[in-house]
């Protein structure tokens, strides 16, 4: 609060202190009270100076001290010698005081209301008072926030918190880095895909660290408002250091901080530049240290990266096998289960902490609904692929249809399972086997992924002679792997390809497949009786039935 606006309150306060005070001193009654017989005395002595008559009481008034006695107590004919007034009830000072005290109250009220409706009043009336609507006039609050979140909530970084000890051991004993001639990383950027837990270990930071934790969205620094994103971030840099030592925490950055093309100055760009003079102002000893979050480090403005500003950056990937372990043994702890996490893991190729967690909670939910006592292995295949590619109803098939539609399944994950591409089941109405690899390395492995995306429409020419409009989805892929093979990877027969060498690549995938699905006639017949009558199967399942011919 500011301390004009305190001193302001303060004096509102005294004032009403002080009237309530002279009020309390001029309504008391501070008269003695006598008996008759006291009162007797001092009228014979004639020591009274005043007599003054209420409805409750007379008064006698002498000259050093004011004396009160019951009106029933006496009579008229005690004052025949004395001349008597008569008491009002009511006293102007009094009504003045009440009448300061309503208009004090008053004005504070009409004051209170002309700021929350925006209005003020003037010689020409009520005038809407624009520019107290106008968020560059509003002041807003920047709370800091004691995080609750440690490093034993999160599974899986160990990596990762090697990386940010450090600056966990300077905003805790900064005398031993200054003393050195060492100084702290201003900025620390986390990068890595969206749901790996970069918020969380930020936050984690701040809590191993015991500071102040300042959160903010790079989204919510960008205003419609000319000149509003750039008051914002410097309102979080002064509240940041005036409670330092301290962190901020900017997450998804690349919101505020992309590259400036230079051709205008918008007030996106008018933000940026606010942040990086107030990373450039940090003082050696402020205490500050600015943790930012990006899955897009290739669209940050280069300023933003040079050493002095975020000149640290950490890399956070997808987890690990062993990590994907870490990271369910955390979420099940408390969960009632019977699974081996290592199957769990195995199984989740792909997954981020985010998707780990919806997974468990899915798989518990699943098992309260099926009123099960505990978790199971189970559950987690029945939900796994709703958690991947969400939930996807069957479509009303007729007998054709899901003949067809069982045949293009079967041919599609008997060839995932032959080349042991990454899955546990197959479910009749979903499109997706296995989750789509953003960078695959490796030439052989994008091979058999084609393969398998092409061996549905294979599978029903070899049984049809004809095939469905649903291989739209995996035909589309398979093309552009094979775009990708070719034009980035290097994967073609030369480094700069052939117009045709494309169609040549999916011909030659396309007959593999179909020599491959040919030979297996046996398998694709036992397993299409299963997803028949189940609708769904195994990849243990699809293994024993190939195990039996090969």
């Amino acid at each position: 609060m500011p301390a004009s606006k305190t001193t302001r309150i303060a004096l509102y306060v005294s004032a009403f202190i002080i009237i309530a005070l002279v009020l309390f001193a001029i309504l008391r009654d501070n008269a003695e009270a006598i008996t008759l017989k006291d009162a007797k005395t001092l009228l014979q002595n004639r020591n009274v100076t005043k007599v003054v008559v209420t409805k409750e009481y007379v008064y006698l008034k002498t000259s050093q001290n004011f004396f009160k006695i019951a009106s029933s107590q006496v009579t008229p004919a005690m004052f025949v010698d004395y001349k008597v007034e008569v008491g009002n009830e009511s006293n102007w000072l009094i009504y003045i005081l009440f009448l300061v005290l309503f208009l004090g109250l008053g004005s504070l009220g009409l004051r209170y209301w002309q700021k929350l409706s925006g209005v003020s009043i003037g010689t020409s009336g009520i005038i809407k008072n624009v520019a107290s609507t106008n968020p560059l006039e509003a002041s807003s609050v920047i709370q800091a926030t004691k995080s609750d979140v440690s490093f034993s909530d999160i599974g899986g970084i160990s990596d990762v918190k090697a990386e940010l000890e450090e600056i966990i051991d300077f905003m805790k004993n900064p005398k031993r880095y200054k003393s050195f001639g060492a100084r702290m990383p201003r900025g620390v950027l986390l990068v890595g895909p969206p749901g790996v837990g970069k918020t969380m270990i930020a936050k984690a930071v701040a809590h191993a660290a015991e500071v102040p934790f300042y959160y903010q969205s790079g989204a919510s620094f960008v205003q419609i408002y000319v000149g509003m994103g750039a008051k914002r971030v410097h309102e979080l840099f002064a509240a940041a250091k005036k409670n330092a030592p301290s962190i901020i925490f900017i997450d998804e950055i690349d919101a505020v901080g992309k590259k400036r093309e230079g051709q205008r100055n918008d007030e996106r760009e008018a933000t940026l530049n606010q942040l990086l003079t107030e990373m450039d102002g940090f003082e050696g000893s402020s205490g500050v240290i600015v943790i930012a979050a990006t899955n897009k480090i290739d669209v940050l403005d280069s300023a933003l990266l040079r050493a002095g500003r975020f000149d640290r950056r950490i890399f956070v990937e997808l987890p690990t096998k062993r990590e994907r372990e870490s990271i369910l043994k955390k979420y099940l702890s408390e969960i009632p289960h019977e699974v081996d996490v290592r199957t769990v893991a195995n199984m989740t190729v792909g997954f981020n902490g985010a998707s780990l967690a919806a997974l468990v909670n899915e798989a518990a939910l699943l098992s309260l609904r099926q009123n099960d006592f505990q978790v199971t292995i189970e559950h987690f295949e029945q939900v796994k692929d709703k958690v991947m590619f969400g939930k996807k109803k069957l479509q009303m098939l007729n007998d054709k249809q899901k003949a067809y539609r069982i045949t293009y399944q079967a041919g599609k994950v008997i060839v995932a399972t032959y080349y042991n591409l990454p899955f546990e089941k197959l479910i009749l109405s979903n499109e997706h086997l296995t989750p789509a690899t953003d960078e695959p390395l490796i030439k052989q492995e994008i091979e058999f992924r084609v393969k398998m995306l092409l061996a549905g429409m294979v599978a029903c020419h070899i049984r049809y002679s004809e095939h469905s409009s649903s291989v739209k989805n995996d035909l589309d892929e398979a093309k552009k792997l094979v775009e990708q093979m070719c034009n980035e990877y290097g994967m073609a027969s030369s480094l700069l390809p052939l117009e045709a060498e494309q169609e040549l690549i999916l011909k030659r995938f396309y007959e593999e497949c179909t020599i491959l699905l040919g030979s297996l006639n046996d398998v694709m017949q036992k397993v299409e009786a299963v997803l028949l009558e189940r609708e769904s199967i195994t990849k243990a399942e699809v293994s024993s039935f190939l195990d039996e011919i090969l």
